[in-house]
This record gives structure tokens, sequence and C-alpha cells, in this order.
């Protein structure tokens, strides 16, 4: 007989935030049985953006039915289903990456795993949990880093040498709008769409989950334009200065790092992490932009599951 789809459970917990000036909640999903005694330990996957949803992510319910590993999705606080907070559009003080560490440990106490969990986190998630991990928490036993900048600064090189790439009409629509501060205009955001066809999904549709991440973008744009600015190359906000590269060498679990050939997230942007962190492999996709888990999904949950369930 065929195996039973895995279970999938969703909820909320309260996220008390003070600033916030209300009550706010962290939506989140469970695929599989979180505290079965057959169940292998939880992986938590943060998505990116930051802005993004946890749909796109979803796929990796492919480790849950091969492996037996549970996971842990959730809608960061402003996303998704979690609680949006349009009033705090522009506050560098509300969003911080320190709200989302809070959220993160919120989270875990609420679900019992903090005490034994596997961490992965995609573009911002994995910035995000590199930070976690540099932390040393104790429950935390192995970090996937994948398609994620160690340093903004180094992002930012690789972005403005990508663009040198597309073809020189779309360069100058990119050039013009950011030089106008008119980034909101059609004109530019079709301009963008041809630098992701190229560096962050090559392929053509783009995949539903992917599409609904930029739907919540579009519909709420706080967190992204807060934080980043109008696009992935374009950094206004804070998250430009963002670096973990002083800390790196603190994360001291194994650690899997993940990019494309045809990432935006290019070697050099995340080399200090091989650099700098004790026990990590280094995997480079050859056919895949920035989301890998889609575009070479087989292999991807290959190198996953042998990389989780390899107890060291």
């Amino acid at each position: 007989m065929p195996a039973s789809p895995p279970n999938i459970v969703e909820g909320e917990v309260d996220f008390e935030v003070p600033a916030a000036g209300k009550p706010c909640k962290t939506w989140y999903r469970i695929v599989g049985d979180l505290h079965s005694p057959t169940s292998r330990r939880p992986l938590v996957a943060l998505h990116g953006g930051p802005g993004f949803n946890h749909a796109y992510l979803f796929i990796l319910s492919d480790l849950t039915k091969a492996h037996g590993i549970s996971l842990i999705l959730y809608d960061q606080i402003g996303n998704g289903n979690s609680t949006h907070l349009p009033e705090k559009n522009g506050d560098v003080t509300f969003w911080t990456e320190q709200l989302f560490l809070d959220e993160l440990d919120n989270l875990l106490r609420h679900l019992k795993v903090e005490d034994n969990y596997d961490l992965l986190g995609h573009s911002w998630g994995g910035m995000l949990a590199s930070r976690h991990a540099s932390k040393q928490p104790p429950g935390l036993k192995r970090l996937v880093l994948a398609s994620a900048p160690a340093d903004m600064g180094l992002w930012v090189e690789c972005q403005n040498a990508l663009r040198t790439e597309l073809q020189q009409d779309v360069q100058d629509v990119l050039d013009k709008h950011e030089r106008e501060g008119s980034t909101d205009s059609a004109e530019y955001k079709a301009a963008v769409e041809v630098f992701y066809s190229r560096f962050l999904c090559r392929i053509h549709p783009l995949p539903e989950p992917l599409a609904e991440g930029f739907g919540w973008i579009e519909k709420d744009p706080t967190v992204y334009l807060t934080m980043n600015g109008p696009s992935e190359f374009h950094i206004t906000g804070p998250l430009k200065n963002w670096s973990i590269v002083g800390d790196a060498h603190k994360i001291n679990v194994p650690t899997l790092l993940l990019n494309g050939r045809y990432d935006e997230a290019r070697d050099s942007v995340v080399a200090p992490f091989f650099r700098e962190i004790p026990r990590v492999k280094w995997v480079t996709f050859a056919e895949s932009s920035h989301v890998l888990h889609f575009e070479e999904r087989e292999r991807c949950m290959e190198i996953l599951g042998s990389f989780l369930i390899d107890e060291p």
C-alpha cells in the first residue's frame, strides 16, 4: 500500500511585541507528527524576503515523506497569515533583526522543540538562521543556509555585477528609475522581473508558491520596503549594513551551505560562511539560481536528507 500523506496542522501562537501597540500572532504550519516517538528531529524552515511567506518552502515536505522529518513552517510577523502592521511602514526602529529572532524563539518554545531541532534558512531566512545559530542555542543540532548572504555589502557588489549581464535597455530603465526615485513604476518593476528571471528563478512560468510570495509583498510591502528596499539590488533599508562575518565562527553545529551557479547569492556572497564556520559543507547546484529547491528539486532533497539524518 502507498504511504499515507503526512499530517498537516496549522495554528497561531501569541507573540508579545509591546511596540506594536496591538496583539500579534505568528501563524505556523506543521507537516508530520512533531512529537511522535517515530519522528525524526524536526526541521524549522525560515522563509526569505523579508516579506515573503512560507508557501514556497512547503516543497521541503518531500523530506517528511521520504525520511519522516517533521517540518515546521511559519509566516514571519508582517507577512502572510501572521499579524500585519502596515502602520509601521518605514519604522526602522520596529522592523529589526532582533524582532524576528525573538519571534523564532517564541515559536520554538510554544511548539516545545527548543531542546532538539534543525534549522534551514533561505535567503533572508538564512541571514536570520545564521544569527540565531551564532548565539549557540543548545537545542540546535544542524543548520542549512540556502542562498543566504553572509554580508550585504558583498551582496550589493554581486547584484551590481549581475546587472551588467542584462541587456543595456533593461539596465537603462533600472538606472533611470532609481535615479529619479520612481521605483514603484510599472516600467521599473518590469525591468526587475527580467533580472529575477535570470538570477532568482529560471523556471517559467514562475511556480505558484513563489508567485504567492511575490503577491504578499505586493499586497503589503511594509517589511520588504522598510528593511530592504524596492528590489534585490537597490537596497535602501537597514539591511544594507547587515553582516554576520564577524560572528560566523561562533556557529558550532554541522552546517550545510547551498547556492546555485546562477544564483543572486553567488560564491563571493556565501564564501565567508565557508571560511568562518568550523564544520561546514558547501554544495553549488549547476543548473539553479536562487530557488534551487525548485530548480533541482530531486538532487536538493537527496542532499538535504543525507545531511539531516546523518547523525554525528
